[in-house]
């Protein structure tokens, strides 16, 4: 997979950053990026690199109106992850992916391999494969990995620019405090066990931004698997629901409506849900974005005063 033509500029200083236990370095911005996830895709979107963008590929769900037209500009690969013939079509000087699985045999390629081919790679912080190295969930660390990137690509002052606005979004809803006093319930997905936002995640994040107590806060890492009698014994006062593709958050909500012993949970009753595209609601660019959905809900279902 060969990287697109062109060497370092002279007096090029090359750039490097750290990533799960890789040192990735690049002798100058590249200039044929293919994202392998939607959070990778955002990420690129939101620094505003769409030129330099080869192709993208898997979306869990729908890429928000501020970067749509920037995302109508990039060659879609796949709705899933590319072939390798498909991926080899696009010519890359650079991937990045969310998850580890992108760097396998079956899809890209390891990244050793790509190495060896001239083609560098990043992966999120928070998908690497030796848990060891996945950073705690914070605020810091999300915008680690947009610095990260900028960094590689030469626009550290949008990655600045981005951490500051959102740094203001997060001091207004902690202002505002719209799920003061409420005990909240993330349901990602799976009917059979739901898959919930746990303590130190994505979820954890919002609902703390929020004021709002998260009835699963003292499970560890950031997302577990319980059964609905612990649900059924939270008695959350407000659900957040997870739309993705794969799940969404109506089939949820049918599920909770006309399950016999869940439909009476007061939450349920009193439908008091509210709905986060799964991309806003894991660490990345996206998930102040969560915190001021979940923040406007919250508020939504509070009766008038």
């Amino acid at each position: 997979m060969p990287a697109a033509p062109g060497g370092t500029s002279a007096g090029a200083a090359p750039v490097s950053v750290e990533n799960c236990g890789t040192t990735v370095t690049v002798g100058t911005p590249p200039e044929r990026l293919v994202t392998l996830n939607e959070g990778a895709t955002e990420v690129a979107l939101a620094l505003g690199l769409e030129s330099r963008m080869a192709g993208t590929a898997y979306l869990d769900d729908a890429v928000p109106e501020k970067w749509k037209a920037a995302y109508d500009s990039v060659p879609v690969l796949s709705a899933k992850y590319p072939t390798k013939e498909k991926l080899l079509t696009a010519r890359p000087d650079f991937l990045y992916a969310s998850y580890a699985s992108a760097f396998t045999d079956k899809v890209a390629g390891t990244r050793e391999d790509l190495r060896g081919q001239g083609v560098a790679s990043y992966l999120s912080p928070f998908g690497c494969s030796d848990k060891s190295q996945v950073p705690p969930t914070t605020w810091q660390a999300a915008w680690g990995e947009l610095h990260d990137v900028a960094q590689v690509f030469g626009v550290p002052e949008r990655a600045a620019a981005i951490q500051h606005q959102q740094e203001q979004q997060l001091a207004g809803f902690t202002t505002t405090a719209a799920g003061k006093d409420l005990k909240v319930l993330w349901y990602d997905s799976d009917t059979k066990s739901p898959f919930v936002g746990a303590g130190h995640g994505g979820p954890q994040l919002v609902l703390d931004a929020v004021g709002a107590r998260n009835v699963f806060a003292d499970l560890p890492g950031g997302w577990q698997n319980v059964s609905w009698e612990k649900v059924v014994a939270a008695d959350p006062d407000a659900i957040v629901l997870a739309d993705a593709g794969w799940d969404t958050a109506q089939s949820k909500i049918d599920y909770l409506e006309h399950d016999p012993v869940l439909s009476k949970l007061g939450a349920v009753r009193r439908k008091a849900f509210v709905v986060v595209p799964f991309s806003e609601s894991t660490p990345g660019v996206r998930l102040a974005d969560g915190a001021a959905r979940v923040s406007a809900g919250l508020s939504a279902l509070r009766p008038a005063s």
